[in-house]
């Protein structure tokens, strides 16, 4: 069956990212249908089915996305981040439904200091990364219409992240560390939403890779903030090996973009201008 006559469905709809695509789509003037917990639950395969066959667009932001904790939680994030992934390709592929899922850099190791491409052999080195990967994996092999967006170091209002988790430290410690060796892009969703609208309406084939314009470390976003809001905070770079964690972090995340700009509306900003904008709206 091709292209049902069906709406465009988009999952994990209250989530950071999920929440901006509701709000460019509304933006857009893009009739849409939102799914998200509790009413929804991805892993639910006859929750799941029934959505599928109301959809000929379905964008998929549903993700379990606690690094450090997937590491023990391994077999839920599975379920969510790869399982469902199976069952939805599956139930798209009957249905003749486009698929746009949400991936992620966490699918490669990090080594080395070029910019990753879609061509890249993903390599992933924590139990979230390797979720994701087996995702991505049964998307294509159940030879659905799909299309992957892999997006990087992702911040927003709605859910944890880098920027807000620095800004909640700052306001009780005066002296951080923060790491200089993880490089990547710093990508608002609103970015990102922008970017998933302008592919919907594409409907292209394949892996896409998408981030902010411009490289920097942790460190260096750090620097930034504090500098645009006037931090009273002393910061101290270190190296990710000072940090013990559960979950090994990829350390080069950059991201080459060539491929997917071609079919964006516009250019993809630096990531410091969408970032000192989040500031100023916080």
């Amino acid at each position: 069956m091709s292209d049902s006559a069906g709406k465009i469905i988009i999952l994990g709809a209250k989530g950071m990212l999920g929440s901006d695509v509701v709000a460019e789509c509304k933006s857009r003037g893009i009739a849409f249908d939102a799914y998200d917990l509790p009413e929804f639950d991805i892993t639910d395969q006859r929750q799941l089915l029934s959505v599928v066959r109301q959809a000929s667009v379905i964008v998929n932001c549903a993700a379990y996305t606690d690094v450090e904790n997937a590491e023990t939680e391994t077999e839920l994030a599975s379920r969510v981040n790869a399982e469902a992934v199976g069952h939805l390709s599956a139930f798209a592929r009957k249905t003749g439904a486009w698929v746009l899922h949400i991936s992620t850099d966490f699918v490669f190791d990090g080594e080395g200091s070029k910019p990753y491409t879609e061509k890249d052999v993903p390599h992933p080195i924590n139990a979230y990364g390797r979720t994701k990967l087996a995702g991505e994996r049964l998307l294509i092999e159940n030879r659905c219409r799909y299309c992957i967006m892999r997006v990087e170091w992702t911040y927003g209002q709605n859910g944890n992240n880098f920027v807000k988790k620095l800004l909640q430290k700052a306001r009780t410690e005066k002296e951080l560390k923060v790491v200089d060796d993880q490089i990547g892009s710093p990508t608002a969703t609103t970015e990102a939403a922008k970017a998933i609208c302008d592919v919907m309406a594409k409907k292209p084939k394949g892996i896409f890779h998408f981030a902010s314009q411009g490289y920097v470390s942790r460190f260096g976003v750090a620097q930034f903030i504090a500098e645009t809001l006037r931090l009273d905070v002393q910061l101290t770079s270190c190296e990710t090996s000072d940090y013990p964690s559960k979950a090994p972090r990829p350390l080069n995340s950059r991201f080459d973009c060539n491929k997917i700009r071609k079919l964006l509306h516009g250019q993809i900003k630096p990531w410091q201008g969408p970032l000192e904008e989040f500031l100023k709206k916080l």
